[in-house]
């Protein structure tokens, strides 16, 4: 009888420590794994959503963002060349100068990729009357002065072809002349081996004195710095990469009021100088066949009206200041465009078109590729989760069972340890109707 008694309290108590502990640890587990089910469902929706509607139109807002960040860096660098015009004429003051106007870059050192503080301008230099450099800061130092040319002479400049000081000589006080990008061109092969495109876009300004015309203030904007607003960029993702890769079809890109690119993934496209200081020819119908087997594929979107009409018709759309979205094919392929204009003017850059336009493109076939790929990774790592899910509970479960039968013995113990047999006699007789009310 005894036995019977200690057999249902022990049953008693290990019901209620079920209760109590594992139905809740089952319904937090099954939560847990519903909730990861069903993120892992709604990731893999996301993934797979080719670029709808909704989605066009963010990619499109955002390349209005990035052109606008554009033009208002265009305007800094505007004022700093008239700012450089009240500082004294003294090698120092202008090293200074050079080395206190930084911004951040990424770049690759060996197998490393790290961020640095990198001088925003190559070169600066004061120069006379009669285009004879005066100071002159070359990479952050001070050059001296058997290194200091007369650059009025178009191929005494660094890239033997700029008439920079010719054009701020004709301008009146405060007004800025702004080059294009100027650079060695990088070929394919260059590219293939780890070179990357290389150049400056020239900031010059007149100086007065009681005479009138005193010379020119010239800034040299390392052209890193602009191109890192479309070369970090992936048009479907937030975040920013060290290099977009344009073999997925996915990237930025920006093009100058001319209609060549001046920032591409793959800088053999953008427009270069060979090193006697000519422009590198643009690919045009007559010599497609021939530039790209010589490794040059410099692109002006001007002339590609007979090879791809899409890409200039965005030309002139982006050329008449305005900004929109086009999808078209292009060798078997559905290719998408956002493109807008950058808001920057300037003489050498006039309205509507300004200083050029960014382009976000997607190569749809290929983004659905990745977006599968990527659903499919979502999904396995969610039944991988759930597995895991599932095999704690069932030891946990485990576990527990063989704690609460311990604890559930152990307590019956105490409980029969407490009450004496005698007691739990008389309580058999005990009857409250048998007690007198004084």
């Amino acid at each position: 009888m005894a036995e019977s008694k200690e057999t249902r309290r022990f049953f008693t108590v290990a019901r209620l420590f079920f209760l109590l502990v594992v139905i809740p640890l089952l319904l937090i587990s099954s939560l847990i794994a519903f909730s990861i089910f069903q993120l892992g469902s709604s990731s893999k929706k996301q993934a797979i959503t080719v670029l709808d509607k909704k989605s066009q139109e963010e990619i499109l807002l955002r390349a209005k963002s990035i052109a606008g960040d554009i033009a208002d860096f265009l305007k800094e660098r505007q004022r700093d060349v008239l700012i450089a015009t009240i500082l004294p004429p003294d090698p120092s003051a202008y090293e200074k100068f050079v080395k206190e106007n930084r911004k951040a870059l990424w770049v690759k050192k060996g197998d490393k990729i790290i961020k640095i503080q990198a001088p925003l301008y190559k070169e600066m230099s004061l120069i006379d009357r009669e285009g004879n450099e005066l100071i002159k800061i070359v990479n952050g130092k001070i050059a001296p002065k058997n290194k200091l040319v007369n650059v009025s002479n178009p191929l005494n400049t660094t890239y033997k072809s700029e008439d920079y000081f010719l054009k701020a000589k004709g301008l009146s006080k405060g007004e800025v002349y702004i080059s294009h990008v100027t650079g060695w061109y990088v070929s394919k092969s260059e590219f293939k081996k780890g070179k990357r495109f290389s150049g400056v876009i020239r900031f010059a300004t007149p100086v007065f004195d009681k005479n009138g015309f005193a010379g020119v203030i010239e800034l040299a904007l390392d052209v890193r710095h602009l191109a890192k607003f479309t070369d970090n960029i992936i048009p479907t993702q937030p975040e920013r990469v060290f290099e977009a890769d344009a073999s997925t079809g996915n990237y930025a890109y920006m093009v100058d009021n001319r209609g060549f690119i001046i920032s591409h993934p793959n800088d053999y496209f953008i427009v270069g100088l060979l090193k006697n200081g000519k422009v590198v020819p643009p690919i045009t119908k007559e010599n497609l066949e021939g530039m790209p087997q010589k490794g040059t594929q410099v692109l002006n979107f001007n002339l590609l009206k007979y090879t791809n009409p899409d890409l200039y018709q965005i030309e002139r759309d982006a050329s008449a200041g305005h900004s929109g979205i086009k999808v078209y094919k292009f060798e078997g392929h559905t290719k998408f465009v956002a493109y807008a204009p950058i808001p920057f003017f300037s003489k050498d850059y006039p309205p509507p078109g300004g200083f050029g336009w960014i382009g976000l493109g997607v190569d749809i076939e290929k983004f659905k590729e990745q977006a599968l790929s990527t659903s499919k990774r979502i999904e396995k790592e969610a039944q991988t989760w759930i597995s895991t899910i599932i095999i704690i509970l069932v030891v946990a479960v485990i576990l527990l069972f063989l704690i609460s039968t311990l604890l559930a013995r152990g307590i019956t113990r105490s409980i029969d340890a407490e009450v004496p047999p005698e007691a739990e006699e008389a309580a058999k007789h005990y009857d409250d109707d048998k007690i007198i009310d004084p």
